[in-house]
């Protein structure tokens, strides 16, 4: 069961929306606008939000990116619309929208969405709970563990540890503890943290990025998309 804000000026499709991710468990919160999104976002903290795009007084990109600005995109968010541009789809991803429904919006589809928007939303809390594992001391030449007392597991000496970079993002950081997961989730685990790789080391540059990895650039910029890696930032990080 999850908390689950949906925003949208239409009636009909919040009492829609409600009553579907109702009868799935979740507990469910509706915002005709913007402002009353704003309130609701502020007195709780849902674990996903369904947001339409265009709203009377704001629309969902300025709140998708207000949002941003002020550190409260702490959730995933899943834009919703009838009438968007590739564009405007795109540019959602680009500021942190996990993913685009295009309206109508069939029961799979939706169903879908909200389900890899709470796993990721769970993986990206696992995160932020992790234990770290402390580094190895030099005494005499000889590695010793350092005094948090932690012990190795077999499955650590199998596997090499993946030590966290400065262009590496929680999902890369993530891909060391990627094991247990569904093997799609891990899939996409290590291809974010393939791609993050080589667009830190060339710079950003796609050009050189699709010509790394053997892709055309269409393919490459469709699948950055898929994953929600932002070359732009990327790029950025390895300045």
């Amino acid at each position: 069961m999850a908390n689950i804000l949906v925003v949208d000026d239409e009636m009909g499709i919040r009492e829609l929306l409600s009553e579907i991710l109702g009868d799935e468990g979740h507990v469910v919160a509706t915002a005709e606008n913007a402002q009353q999104a704003r309130e609701l976002r502020a007195a709780a903290k849902p674990d996903l939000v369904l947001l339409d795009i265009w709203m009377p007084d704001t629309d969902g990109v300025t709140l998708l990116k207000e949002w941003q600005r002020d550190g409260m995109l702490t959730m995933p968010v899943i834009m919703m619309s009838g009438h968007a541009t590739i564009d405007t789809a795109v540019e959602a991803t680009r500021i942190g929208a996990l993913n685009f429904l295009e309206k109508p919006i069939s029961l799979q589809k939706l169903l879908k969405a909200v389900q890899q928007g709470l796993t990721r939303g769970q993986e990206v809390t696992r995160i932020a709970t992790m234990p770290v594992r402390a580094p190895l001391a030099s005494v005499d030449g000889h590695n010793h563990l350092s005094l948090d007392k932690s012990v190795p597991t077999a499955s650590s000496q199998m596997y090499p540890q993946i030590v966290p970079s400065p262009l590496m993002s929680a999902d890369t950081q993530f891909f060391t503890a990627s094991f247990e997961l569904p093997l799609r989730e891990a899939r996409d685990a290590f291809e974010r943290a393939y791609f993050e790789h080589h667009l830190g080391q060339e710079g950003g540059s796609m050009t050189r990025v699709a010509e790394k990895t053997g892709l055309e650039r269409t393919h490459l910029y469709r699948k950055l998309k898929q994953l929600g890696v932002e070359p732009g930032k990327i790029a950025k990080k390895g300045l």
